[in-house]
């Protein structure tokens, strides 16, 4: 590998693995390079909350930078390193152009967190009533910005299979500028929750998810209004509970004891209040990415009703720890199925299991990642030649975001 290898990460906020699955999957990518040897450095413009990972802990520094202010730029000619990943498109927007302009010959990395421009565009469908089309991803403004930010760095990791489909096939990007990496699990230290309650000792149903998240706010609406009335008609007794980052006043004014529809708001340790209920339901009508709320339902034994939506990336043929339905009836009848039949039930967990091995087992993709790096580091001149699109679109980024950012500068000045 490298001989000194140095990583700078620049992310959009600093990781809360506890609120949110781009948490998650941050710490577990600082936590592959550090078990690589690498040193590594976390820098952020955003404000840490009181939720934010301690990455000192772990052996990561810690460095608070600003947006549009030159004091960055003394930053990495001072830190040099010889790789540099953007947490999502829009921080490679802002600091890609300071990056490859101090420190050309360091290696960018974008990590995508999932296509937002597709998320988009399945909400854009999903809000005026039409069915959403691959082809619509074209005329999206975020797809423009999403992919130029692709084109412009060596490498891209992409979550989904599916979004390596769309980006390949739709999209026309070449290969050699993305690298599939799901989330990371290490078998070998008992990533799946020791010894899970079993069917007799569970009760209720779960839902859980980012309150501020679009498709996990519109999925508690559909199951308040439609799905949990259906499943409440046969479960006269049964009990939702809803928790979730960052919850609104008009969240909680959705609780309804009567009703058993519980917000309970922010988990403390997720794994632990979804392997106490029966059923994870999860109803998401749009999204993108990986669901870190599924993943996390199999790793604690509890299966899941969820829809296409959220099964997608994860689910295997037609392998799924639970039912995938994106009608509402079918949905309540799925989940209440579950909830009744233990045989179902415990063959549901044991797919569940199957599932996490075969998709996300961290020894599948740890020495790949590391390997196409230190591929690239060595044919970086070649790697960027056959990479046109992209150095033409560093050259006008440069040309234009540079000087904006300048602008902003000198105007808060």
């Amino acid at each position: 590998m490298l001989d000194t290898p140095n990583l700078l990460i620049i992310g959009k906020v600093w990781p809360e693995p506890k609120s949110s699955a781009a948490g998650s999957r941050m710490v577990q990518l600082i936590q592959l390079f550090l078990d690589a040897g690498w040193q590594i450095t976390f820098s952020s413009s955003a404000t840490k909350s009181e939720y934010s990972f301690d990455l000192d802990e772990i052996g990561a520094a810690e460095q608070p930078i600003k947006i549009n202010d030159s004091s960055f730029d003394g930053f990495i000619r001072d830190l040099k390193p010889h790789l540099v990943l953007f947490d999502r498109f829009m921080i490679e927007e802002q600091f890609g152009w300071r990056v490859a302009e101090n420190c050309p010959e360091t290696i960018r990395i974008l990590d995508t967190i999932d296509l937002h421009s597709l998320r988009i565009a399945r909400q854009n469908a999903y809000n005026i009533g039409e069915e959403f089309h691959l082809e619509n991803l074209l005329l999206e403004d975020t797809a423009k910005r999403e992919i130029a930010s692709i084109l412009r760095c060596d490498l891209s990791l992409i979550i989904s299979d599916v979004e390596m489909k769309i980006l390949k096939e739709i999209f026309e990007i070449e290969e050699n500028l993305l690298f599939y990496l799901p989330y990371l699990l290490d078998f070998d230290t008992n990533s799946t929750l020791k010894d899970p309650p079993v069917f007799e000792d569970r009760s209720g149903f779960i839902s859980i998810g980012n309150f501020k998240h679009e498709p996990n706010w519109d999925a508690v609406l559909w199951m308040k209004e439609e799905i949990w009335p259906l499943i409440k008609k046969e479960l006269p007794k049964a009990k939702l509970f809803l928790y979730g980052s960052y919850p609104s006043k008009k969240v909680f004014q959705l609780s309804n004891p009567d009703d058993g529809f519980l917000i309970k708001g922010r988990a403390s340790d997720a794994l632990s209040v979804i392997s106490k209920a029966k059923v994870l339901l999860a109803p998401l009508r749009f999204g993108a990415g990986l669901k870190g709320k599924l993943v996390d339902a199999a790793l604690s034994g509890t299966p899941s009703v969820t829809t296409s939506i959220g099964s997608e990336g994860i689910e295997l043929g037609c392998k799924w720890n639970g039912v995938i339905s994106n009608d509402p009836e079918q949905f309540a009848n799925a989940a209440v199925q579950l909830y009744q039949n233990k045989d179902f039930w415990e063959r549901s967990q044991q797919t569940g299991y199957e599932l996490l091995k075969k998709r996300f087992d961290l020894k599948k993709f740890d020495g790949s990642l590391l390997k196409t790096i230190e591929d690239i580091r060595k044919n970086l001149g070649s790697h960027r030649k056959q990479n046109f699109i992209g150095s033409m679109l560093r050259h006008h980024t440069m040309n234009s975001t540079k000087f904006m950012s300048r602008w902003i500068e000198e105007k808060n000045k």
